[in-house]
């Protein structure tokens, strides 16, 4: 038992010291450069007001804003035709039919950067929305670290059931799991994180590693352009960008599912021995604690509590970090055993060759 103390002791000391090398989206940098603002949308007539008024208030001087409409077939062009009409910044432009071999978000956000005139690209998603100096605050970042790509995390509002199981789980995979200090130092590709919904590109940058051409048939691409970035000799960098940053990502616990089923097996490499390996480990570490707590209440045997608060306390620290619920925390043990059921599921749709299903289209 002490041992098992002593290891979960120490990553709260791990995620602790990783959180160190994660810079807040803070400074500013005024530029007079244009940065292209650029949105794919998608059956997304639940989200145009939000975004619309959200990115309105970008205080950035020198901004255009291009929405691509993906073939809605929803109130979504109608909507944004109200709403940009008489401002000269947006160009709202349709989607071509998507290519065999492509990924629909992937082919939206390549057919974005043909009409984008900016020396930075911002990609957002549509159920993002940003502080009015989100930019300024991006451009510091990237030139402070010298890098081609500033990417982040958002704070995630999360309405439903499943989506307080799971959605925390990202800050926490890489806020725990990823050396931070090597992700933004370094340009080695192991070692990258990225949230799709943000992703503040240089363009050489993008143009350099392909754009989204080079991962059009990537669920995760996200991850995957970053990492095609780094192997240009760019440097990526990770920041906490929660308090400018709000992603929508979920309103149901169906799109939580569909969500996390299409990108778990995938973000793990497909690979068997990864899901057997972290589903060993978190029930190691993050389920039977829960047990052993209760264990040790009934038994007055106070060391076996021990294990659950250090989880506790560790994952307080990241949700602190990353603006989430300040009860989140409790509820680890049970997110842990969400986790490892989409993981499961995950892998066994892959390894069926069944597909997953986003946005009414079916990825292999």
């Amino acid at each position: 038992m002490n041992y098992y103390i002593l290891i979960t002791l120490l990553f709260v000391l791990v995620t602790f010291i990783n959180l160190l090398f994660l810079p807040k989206l803070s400074s500013k940098l005024s530029s007079n450069e244009l940065v292209s603002v650029l949105v794919p949308m998608r059956n997304e007539e639940r989200n145009v007001k939000g975004l619309i008024a959200s990115i309105k208030k970008i205080t950035h001087s020198h901004v255009e804003f291009i929405i691509l409409d993906d073939g809605s077939t929803d109130r979504t062009e109608e909507l944004l035709s109200q709403l940009t009409k008489g401002d000269s910044r947006f160009k709202v432009v349709n989607g071509k039919p998507l290519p065999k071999g492509w990924v629909g978000k992937v082919h939206a956000c390549k057919e974005l950067s043909r009409h984008a005139g900016g020396t930075y690209y911002l990609f957002l998603d549509a159920d993002v929305r940003v502080s009015p100096s989100v930019i300024e605050k991006a451009l510091f970042q990237m030139n402070h670290y010298d890098a081609g790509l500033v990417t982040g995390f958002p704070q995630f509002p999360i309405p439903t059931f499943l989506g307080k199981m799971l959605v925390p789980f990202q800050h926490f995979l890489v806020y725990f799991h990823l050396p931070i200090a090597v992700a933004n130092h370094t340009t080695n590709k192991a070692f990258t994180a990225a949230h799709g919904s943000f992703m503040f590109f240089k363009r050489e940058a993008y143009e350099e590693c392909g754009g989204h051409e080079a991962v059009k048939s990537s669920l995760l691409e996200d991850v995957h352009i970053a990492r095609k970035v780094k192997e240009k000799g760019w440097k990526v960098t990770i920041v906490n960008n929660t308090y400018d940053v709000t992603c929508h990502m979920y309103d149901t616990n169906k799109e939580v599912w569909a969500g996390f089923l299409k990108n778990v097996y995938i973000g793990l490499g497909r690979n068997p021995i990864s899901v057997s390996l972290l589903s060993l480990f978190y029930i190691i570490f993050y389920i039977l604690p829960l047990p052993l707590f209760l264990y040790g209440l009934m038994a007055g045997e106070w060391s076996y509590c021990v294990p659950l608060v250090t989880i506790w306390v560790q994952t307080l620290i990241i949700d602190l970090a990353s603006n989430q619920s300040r009860w989140h925390f409790l509820i680890m043990p049970l997110a842990s055993i969400s986790f490892i059921i989409i993981m499961w599921a995950s892998m066994l749709r892959g390894m069926k060759k069944q597909g997953y299903v986003w946005k009414g289209r079916t990825y292999s």
